[in-house]
């Protein structure tokens, strides 16, 4: 599923033709809004490789230092200008004692909470714990109704404290017929302050990415199922509940013709989702208007923010590039 990493240094945008360029990355430009947010001159740099599967770009503006998961490694890295990539955390998605048999052992989706303390998605040990100051995990969420979650793969905070999560089963080694899998189906939590945890929707076979709009009266989830690649969008009622979901925008089309399927998702201060998926990171309007896409060329997982706000990460299979926006990350 995952090529072999081409080092590529020089890359090539394409303004307006509409094409992916077959040398590398390249930018497309299906609407005039998207130029507002993507000067003419951006272009995809390659900052990092050599990764196995990078996933949860997250970036501490405290640190000035852009944080990692590769899943199959099981370990958590840091990027920063200055140093390259560094390590951080090993086992950070698997901790058991015997050998883990599947594909992903490792972390994926990684946030921080209030308090700046980091909040980590493991697949393997299917869970979410907080990385306290003192380097030990305090586990936030792990069952659902006595039940061992599936393997939490993206979470995202809303600003009253309350974390929302996609559990799919993709960390463990069998997938959807693991038979260590608990649980009959795939669902949306939230869990609280306090802990309790919540089953929001369970209506999507992959949940997979995450994100609220910036008013959070809409929480955004990516469906990362090949039957129905779907990025959906649920009003957030007053409570933190759920309305019913709508299709935000099908990628069926997409997936029967470029590898990949929505994935981690971030939105900049005007609303305008920018999704991985089917060829590449692609960016939507908030009314779903497909404005253009960033084509890596790879397998891409996921984006996140950085930098002064400006600068958007995106990773993709074994590669972590970075391009210079005219938007702001929120």
């Amino acid at each position: 599923m995952r090529e072999v990493a081409q080092a590529c240094a020089v890359v090539v945008a394409l303004l307006g033709s509409g094409l992916s360029s077959a040398s590398g990355p390249a930018i497309e430009r299906k609407h005039p809004r998207f130029d507002s947010l993507v000067p003419p001159d951006a272009r995809l740099e390659e900052v990092a490789g050599g990764f196995e599967w990078v996933e949860g770009p997250l970036w501490s503006k405290s640190e000035g230092r852009l944080y990692l998961a590769d899943i199959p490694r099981n370990r958590v890295v840091f990027w920063s200008e200055a140093t390259g990539v560094r390590p951080f955390l090993e086992r950070s998605g698997y901790t058991g004692a015997a050998a883990f048999t599947g594909r992903e052992p490792g972390s994926n989706g990684m946030t921080f909470d209030r308090d700046g303390r980091l909040v980590i998605c493991q697949h393997g040990d299917r869970r979410i714990v907080r990385l306290e100051k003192d380097g030990t995990r305090t586990v936030l969420a792990d069952r659902f109704e006595g039940k061992r979650l599936n393997s939490p793969n993206d979470a995202v905070f809303r600003a009253n404290g309350d974390l929302y999560f996609t559990d799919p089963p993709f960390g463990l080694p069998r997938t959807f017929d693991d038979p260590q899998k608990d649980l009959s189906f795939q669902g949306v939590y939230r869990v609280t302050p306090n802990g309790r945890v919540t089953l929001l929707t369970k209506e999507l076979r992959a949940p997979n990415g995450i994100v609220f709009a910036p008013s959070e009266k809409t929480l955004y989830v990516a469906n990362a199922d090949a039957a129905r690649p779907v990025y959906m969008a649920y009003d957030v009622r007053g409570d933190g509940t759920l309305g019913p979901g709508r299709v935000f925008f099908d990628a069926s089309e997409w997936a029967k013709t470029d590898k990949g399927l929505p994935d981690g998702m971030k939105v900049d201060v005007a609303g305008n989702l920018f999704a991985a998926g089917p060829g590449g990171l692609h960016v939507f309007a908030p009314d779903g208007t497909h404005l253009g896409t960033f084509r890596t060329g790879r397998l891409t997982s996921n984006c996140g923010w950085g930098g002064d706000g400006r600068d958007l990460f995106i990773t993709a299979d074994k590669v972590l590039y970075r391009v210079r926006l005219t938007t702001r990350g929120f």
